[in-house]
């Protein structure tokens, strides 16, 4: 039997690749000193799991920036305008290239627009979305290049023999990719050429096992994608490699039929995500294939029952022997590192965690337990996770009444979003294409200085109130001197939006490095919520207050809406997450009345996690979207019409959810569109939109400064889908991560930008 790991947390334990990452950016190292320490930060990972107990490890997962735009690097498929500058194909700085597709900027090269982010499945992890076309697929100058992948499993024999490689298949890449004006299975026979010649490579380096990630398999495809499966597999030559067919975030029982046909060697199935007839899809594969079952769950931070899994196994291992692999149900990116070194949280607590490290450690566990048919000592370790489902710490009486107590007219407003928005006009006096921000401000480091001196109680609360309100006063003063139309506190008080207000809710517990990448350099550290959630007291109404006192123009209160706090949080397994959302709504609820109550106009709660908490199953979408939804209206329900209730949207596909989104009711809805060059918009040809909107009309993840000229394209564009006195004008998302100097240059463009086009439409 052996254990092996489909993926390891690439951002270490102590962020150290985020902080290699952003000194290479500034100029602070050498190109030379940065992959050294990415070199050293591969082998760091390749240790733990060896130590832990991994007996395959995986080459190929870690990624300076995202992985599948390593396959896209890989396949030689990077579009045209990241390498036309370039003199000479032969003397590509592949590094600055990966940053420019990523990032739009690199330390060389040209400035120009990103490739699009997206929400990888239903994770809060972001991937760089391949762009496709038949030209660049077919065109013969670009070529495959394995060379950092196989120095990478040349330098994982230095910790072990026992190695695999790690590589996203060719259905799951074309079908997460975006193709314009082409059918994408048209690409698939040019696209395969470029898979064979790295099988033939990888074949010659005597690469044993590929481990081939196809998580679509996951979604219920259709008829076309089906064949394409089965063209691709029997197509390819795989040479001496075993090829592991590898799925994750969802069953596949519906597509064995399909997947049993194929020249696979292996197959992993997730057992975590959905309920899946492990027994029977075994009994269908072929007799000599590799099982691997996913039976420690990849993507949150609970210790495993082990006793219960072994009772669940052990029939299994009987059947198969040593066709029997064990992993993780996916990939432990999603996960922290290490548990150890954890000191926050009390003992108890902590003994109802497991980080990565110790994830792979409960496989050895478990691994040992079935060889020698004892589970005693699983037995004694399951204790743990057996004493949380009991523990007083969970339950909250008063928070499960109010729930059942709710009634349908807890989730409405009282006025329609026609008569409401007559009521808002005139109450806050806006121009036509008001200009706004989606809410936080560049998180200087002496932001993050005065919340760690007072977090370390350096400080004492008197003095971290009047320096955050200094930094308050600055931001509105700044946003008046630009010429915004609605402004925002610039949220210097908050670390994270979802970590700060976990931190005032009842229910939710935090650790000091539980941190797990979103994208590229950007963290983030999950609250835990572990029992039922009530609001401990007033989250954001202090500095809102303050911040409005400053100026006679609207500051918008901002709020993190529950279905984000849901999504980015790890989360009890012992309740619904539909009961869960309703008892962190009923908590926005709470904050939403203080507001109102204290005169506060516009209130934005923001949902940029909605699309991304949808089942993988489109089946299985409407169940999930009435409960999110309703959610949604129950956190804001409260408002009266003259409040004006706005939400936030990151990287939606609009046309899978948009009835959703129009069920939210909200009578500003903010979303990224900017990457796309407005493409997403193109959902309300089918559908019109029905409220306020504003579409994001430059790229806040990108350091360059968008034009004029650029942002009243995009407002043109728009104001097709949009009539123009519903269009409000705002950047993609938060400010959080610029800097002060370029956040100034663009949103005095944008406000210009604003200025030029209620001019030019008039």
């Amino acid at each position: 039997m052996q254990i092996h790991n489909l993926g390891f947390p690439r951002i270490g334990a102590k962020r150290e690749l985020k902080f290699s990452l952003e000194k290479y950016w500034r100029g602070d190292i050498s190109q030379a000193q940065f992959l050294a320490q990415s070199k050293e930060r591969r082998h760091s990972n390749w240790k733990i799991q060896h130590e832990a107990g991994v007996d395959i490890l995986p080459v190929g997962d870690f990624a300076h920036y995202d992985h599948v735009l390593n396959t896209t690097l890989l396949l030689g498929l990077v579009p045209d305008r990241f390498t036309s500058h370039e003199k000479s194909e032969h003397h590509v700085n592949s590094l600055d290239l990966e940053f420019r597709v990523a990032r739009g900027q690199a330390p060389t090269g040209c400035q120009c627009a990103a490739s699009d982010m997206t929400k990888w499945f239903n994770t809060n992890y972001h991937y760089i979305v391949p762009e496709l076309s038949s030209k660049l697929v077919n065109n013969i100058k670009t070529e495959v290049n394995l060379t950092a992948l196989l120095n990478q499993f040349s330098d994982a024999q230095q910790v072990s023999d026992n190695r695999k490689v790690v590589l996203i298949g060719p259905l799951t890449y074309l079908h997460l990719s975006v193709v314009e004006n082409e059918d994408k299975l048209a690409l698939l026979p040019a696209l395969l050429a470029r898979y064979q010649q790295v099988f033939n490579q990888l074949s010659v380096a005597e690469v044993e096992w590929l481990q081939i990630d196809e998580p679509i398999l996951g979604l219920e495809l259709d008829s076309r994608w089906q064949e394409a499966f089965k063209q691709a597999y029997l197509t390819l030559e795989k040479g001496v490699l075993k090829l592991l067919l590898t799925t994750y975030f969802a069953s596949i029982d519906h597509h064995v039929d399909l997947i049993k046909t194929l020249p696979f060697d292996g197959i992993h199935l997730d057992t975590i995500a959905e309920n899946t007839d492990v027994a029977s899809i075994i009994n269908k594969l072929p007799i000599d294939w590799i099982i691997s079952l996913g039976v420690i769950n990849g993507r949150n931070i609970w210790k495993t029952d082990l006793a219960s899994v072994f009772e669940k196994i052990q029939p299994l291992y009987n059947q198969l022997g040593q066709r029997l692999w064990l992993a993780p149900s996916c990939s432990l990116l999603h996960s922290p590192v290490d548990l150890a070194q954890e000191h926050l949280l009390d003992e108890e607590f902590t003994s109802w965690l497991a980080f990565a490290k110790q994830k792979c450690q409960e496989l050895k566990l478990l691994k040992q337990a079935l060889v020698s048919n004892d589970n005693d000592q699983l037995i004694c370790y399951s204790s743990d996770a057996r004493a949380r489902g009991i523990s007083k710490r969970i339950n909250d009486q008063a928070v499960q009444r109010r729930v059942s107590n709710l009634t349908a007219t807890d989730y409405q407003r009282d006025e329609k979003f026609e008569q409401r928005k007559q009521v808002q006009n005139a109450a806050l006096n806006l121009p036509i294409l008001p200009t706004t921000t989606i809410g936080s401000f560049p998180q200087t480091g002496d932001i993050r200085e005065v919340r760690a001196k007072w977090r370390r109680k350096e400080i004492n609360e008197q003095t971290y109130q009047t320096l955050i309100q200094t930094e308050i006063k600055a931001a509105i003063e700044r946003q008046e001197a630009i010429g915004l139309d609605v402004l925002v506190h610039g949220e210097a008080e908050r670390n994270d939006m979802v970590e700060y207000f976990g931190e005032l809710l009842e229910g939710v517990a935090f650790t000091q490095f539980a941190w797990v990448q979103s994208y590229g350099s950007r963290c983030v550290k999950p609250p835990i919520i572990f029992g039922d959630i009530s609001r401990k007291q007033a989250m954001t109404l202090e500095w809102i207050s303050y911040a409005q006192s400053l100026t006679s123009k609207p500051v918008k209160a901002m709020l993190t809406g529950p279905v984000t706090i849901l999504a980015w949080s790890f989360v009890r397994d012992d309740l619904s997450r539909e009961q869960v959302t309703k008892q962190i709504a009923l908590a926005i609820s709470d904050e939403v009345e203080d507001l109102i109550a204290n005169g506060t106009q516009i209130i934005q709660i923001d949902e940029p996690a909605i699309r991304e908490g949808m089942p993988i199953k489109q089946s299985q979408w409407q169940y999930y979207l009435d409960w999110a939804t309703a959610s949604f209206c129950l956190s804001a329900a409260k408002a009266p019409s003259k409040t004006q209730i706005h939400t936030h949207m990151c990287y939606s596909e609009f046309n899978d959810i948009l009835p959703a989104i129009i069920a939210l009711d909200a009578d500003v809805l903010t979303v990224e569109t900017s990457r796309s060059n407005m493409a997403l918009l193109n959902a309300f040809e089918q559908q019109a939109y029905p409220n306020d909107l504003g579409p994001g009309v430059y790229d806040i993840h990108s350091p360059n400064v968008p034009s004029v000229e650029w942002m009243v394209n995009l407002l043109e564009k728009a104001q097709r889908y949009i009539p123009r006195e519903r269009l409000w004008v705002n950047p993609d998302c938060g400010l959080k991560t610029r800097a002060w100097a370029e956040t100034k240059l663009a949103l005095e463009n944008m406000v210009q930008a604003a200025k030029q086009f209620r001019v030019n439409d008039s």
